[in-house]
């Protein structure tokens, strides 16, 4: 009698449940298309292809983001793919349209960042310091250097030994002459674990690093 009790009350509950369960692994499903999509476009199409990849990509996330609008995740991987759209656009064009993307990219951050920034391992301060350095400064962008190292070290603290948080750093260290804290930081990019399902990425990542130290 007990037990058909206890039944009568797990059951409905496990039905409860089950629909929220199956709607967080199509969430993670589609989250992993996209970064699947970026890491393609970012890494093996020929420069002449990645342009119009990447506006697909940002169409995706856009759509996920639409979906889940409290969701931080797709905040950050619109970003991401916004900033590479920016990178994609060549000739003119790119004067005229890329800030705006890379514009759209950092005020999507921030409002991932305001949600959770410890999300994605610190993802969007990873990618927040990545654009303030990267982007051009007034009266062209938004790029600061006292805002890229704030995001950047933030980032660190969240994932100390994490490939794009210790890339991102000693990438931005490189470039402002620091080279031997800058070999520290992406050596240690380099020794990183592998990131579930992100092969491709990490795959791409580390040949961005060895670059980067060869050139050092």
């Amino acid at each position: 009698m007990k037990l058909n009790k206890l039944l009568t009350l797990v059951i409905p509950l496990a039905l409860i449940c089950l629909p929220m369960t199956l709607r967080a692994d199509d969430f993670d499903q589609q989250l992993l298309v996209i970064q699947r999509a970026w890491a393609v476009a970012n890494y093996q199409l020929p420069d002449k292809e990645k342009e119009a990849a990447f506006a697909k990509v940002v169409a995706d996330t856009e759509r996920l983001v639409s979906a889940n609008p409290t969701r931080p995740e797709p905040k950050i991987w619109e970003a991401i793919s916004r900033a590479g759209y920016a990178g994609a656009m060549g000739g003119v064009k790119s004067m005229f349209s890329a800030m705006p993307q890379v514009k759209q990219a950092r005020d999507l951050l921030l409002e991932a960042e305001k949600i959770d920034p410890n999300v994605l391992n610190g993802s969007a301060l990873t990618t927040l310091g990545s654009l303030y350095y990267m982007v051009p400064g007034w009266p062209v962008g938004f790029g600061n250097d006292d805002k890229a190292v704030k995001y950047l070290r933030m980032a660190l603290k969240i994932n100390p030994d994490g490939i794009d948080s210790n890339y991102f750093y000693g990438d931005f260290l490189a470039g402002n002459g620091d080279k031997v804290e800058a070999r520290k930081y992406l050596e240690k990019a380099s020794a990183a674990p592998p990131r579930p399902n992100r092969p491709l990425a990490d795959a791409g990542r580390i040949k961005e690093i060895n670059a980067r130290l060869e050139a050092l």
